[in-house]
C-alpha cells in the first residue's frame, strides 16, 4: 500500500499482542524491517518469529538505542504503542498515576528525545502514537488513562507543530474499542462504552496504513469519533451531560 514502507526500519512498542502485534504483521507485510518490543519477552519473541522481525524486549521507555542497533544503525518509523490503564478514579494512589503517566506519556517523550537528533539531521522520520479516542474525548471509570491519553495527544500535536517543516511526520491513532486484552480488562465501563462498536486490531493496523499513505495526523479507525470530537468542542456542556448519563448508567442510577 505504501511504497515508502519497503525496507523501512520500524520499531513498535507494546507489540507482544493486540494492536502492536497487528501493526508488526502489517508493516512486515509491506516489506518493512520490524523491531518488536514488549515488556513480556516471550510475547515479543513470538511476534518477532511470526513476522520475521527482531525482538527487543524491555521497558518501552528505554529501547531506542538497542532497537537502532538491531536495525543496523537507524530508525525510520517509531510506533509508540505501549499503553496501560488503571480502571481507577481520583482515589488511585500516586504510584498508579505515576506508572500510567510514565507508560502513556513519558515513554513517548523519552523516545522522541532520542529519535529527533537522528531524524532532524537527515530531514525525515515518522512518529506514530497510539493514543486512543479517550485522548479526544474521555473514558468513564478511568481517570489516569483519560488524563494521560489527553496528554499523549497534546504531545503528538506539539511534535507535529514544531517539526512538520523539518520532515518529521506525526500520527495520532485514536481508536475507540478494540478487541484486545486491555478492553477485556476494562470492566463494566468497557462493556458499556466500548464493546458494542469494538473492532479487531487488524482494522486499526489497516487504518494506520491508510493514514500514513494520506499523511493524516489524526487516524480514526472509528470514523464516528470525529463527530464526537466536534460535538465535544462545539457544545461542551451538552457533551458532558451525555457522558454523565453514561456515568450514571455505570453507577446504576
Amino acid at each position: 500500500m505504501v511504497a515508502a514502507l519497503r525496507d523501512a526500519r520500524v520499531v513498535i512498542t507494546g507489540a507482544g499482542g493486540g494492536i502492536g502485534a497487528a501493526l508488526a504483521r502489517r508493516f512486515a507485510g509491506e516489506g518493512a524491517r520490524v523491531v518488536v518490543n514488549d515488556i513480556d519477552e516471550g510475547a515479543a519473541k513470538a511476534v518477532a518469529d511470526e513476522t520475521g522481525g527482531i525482538a527487543v524486549p524491555g521497558d518501552a521507555s528505554g529501547i531506542v538505542a538497542e532497537a537502532r542497533a538491531a536495525l543496523g544503525g537507524g530508525i525510520d518509523i517509531f510506533c509508540a504503542n505501549a499503553g496501560v490503564g488503571s480502571m481507577a478514579g481520583v482515589e488511585a494512589e500516586d504510584a498508579v498515576w505515576n506508572r500510567v503517566w510514565d507508560v502513556n506519556v513519558m515513554a513517548h517523550v523519552r523516545a522522541s528525545r532520542e529519535l529527533l537528533p537522528e531524524w532532524l539531521e537527515r530531514g525525515g522520520g515518522r512518529f506514530v502514537a497510539t493514543v486512543s479516542a479517550a485522548g479526544l474525548l474521555t473514558m468513564p471509570g478511568d481517570a489516569p488513562y483519560s488524563v494521560t491519553k489527553h496528554a499523549a495527544l497534546a504531545f503528538a500535536e506539539w511534535l507535529a507543530v514544531t517539526y512538520k517543516h523539518r520532515g518529521i511526520h506525526v500520527h495520532a491513532v485514536c481508536p475507540q474499542g478494540v478487541r484486545t486484552d486491555m478492553l477485556r480488562g476494562a470492566g463494566e465501563a468497557g462493556e458499556l462504552v466500548l464493546a458494542p462498536t469494538a473492532i479487531e486490531p487488524e482494522d486499526v493496523a489497516e487504518a494506520v496504513m491508510r493514514g500514513i499513505a494520506d499523511e493524516r495526523f489524526l487516524i480514526l479507525p472509528h470514523p464516528e469519533a470525529a463527530d464526537y470530537y466536534v460535538a465535544r468542542a462545539t457544545d461542551t456542556d451538552r457533551w458532558i451531560g451525555g457522558m454523565n448519563r453514561v456515568q450514571r448508567q455505570l453507577e446504576g442510577s
